[in-house]
């Protein structure tokens, strides 16, 4: 199983970096973690085939973590011409945010026939909600970033591996339970120790990497603030950048 960091931004681009997006590509499917608004290009860039991404899974509905779906959609109509089905899972309230941001963008596009399926998982913070068509399996945890539906930190069982991720929040203890033991765990660091509502920052994290015991840190969403510093100053955990890619066995 292999990550692949498509995307490793923040909201803004900072340091002209693509807004989150993380690629899982095992040996039977490949699914993506977030797709922010510049997903399709990061995807073209890196030659990835979007027809062998099964599934989508979004920690919460801000458009620099889902605003890349109706693109996605329409690109597997369109350009890709898609004949499998893709697989939706975030939180409450999705398909409707959604659809209203498909109408806004390309009027008519929510409601087009698709020469595809697509299917909608809500998931429900706390329960273990297996995904079949891409191997996996899901639980959310509430975090603490406002974003008209629930924001949550997931973590992914797949092929023995567990892989976590933070999504975006401000210091929660949940974010203990998220990444515990986990083979990577990909956390936001958006500041280096300045505190802002919402988000988190390294010193935070990092004074609580012992009680979260993840074998590998990877930080990503970093403003302007973290991408200045010395790569040094990080210690014991990874600068993600847009292309890295990570073999987890």
């Amino acid at each position: 199983m292999r990550l692949k960091v498509l995307g490793s931004g923040d909201a803004f681009g900072s340091g002209g970096r693509f807004n989150t997006c993380f690629l899982v590509e095992g040996a039977e499917a490949s699914f993506l973690i977030d797709c922010g608004a510049s997903a399709m290009i990061s995807i073209r860039r890196f030659g990835v085939d979007p027809n062998r991404i099964g599934a989508i899974f979004l920690s919460h509905l801000h458009a620099d973590h889902f605003g890349g779906v109706p693109f996605f959609i329409l690109d597997a109509q369109y350009v890709s011409r898609r004949r499998e089905p893709l697989v939706l899972v975030g939180p409450k309230g999705l398909m409707p945010r959604l659809m209203t941001f498909m109408e806004a963008g390309f009027p008519g596009s929510s409601t087009v026939e698709r020469s595809f399926r697509l299917e909608t998982i809500e998931i429900e913070p706390g329960e273990r909600t297996p995904v079949e068509a891409v191997g996996a399996a899901v639980t959310g945890f509430l975090v603490k970033h406002p974003s008209g539906a629930p924001s949550m930190g997931l973590r992914f069982e797949c092929e023995d591996k567990a892989l976590a991720y933070t999504g975006d929040t401000e210091w929660v203890d949940a974010i203990v339970d998220i990444g515990r033991g986990a083979d990577i765990l990909l956390a936001e660091a958006s500041y280096y120790k300045r505190k802002v509502p919402y988000h988190l920052d390294f010193s935070t994290l990092r004074d609580r990497l012992g009680l979260i015991g993840a074998k590998r840190v990877v930080l990503t969403h970093m403003s302007a603030d973290m991408l200045s510093r010395d790569p040094k100053t990080f210690v014991g955990c990874e600068l993600a950048h847009d292309g890295l890619a990570i073999d987890l066995g």
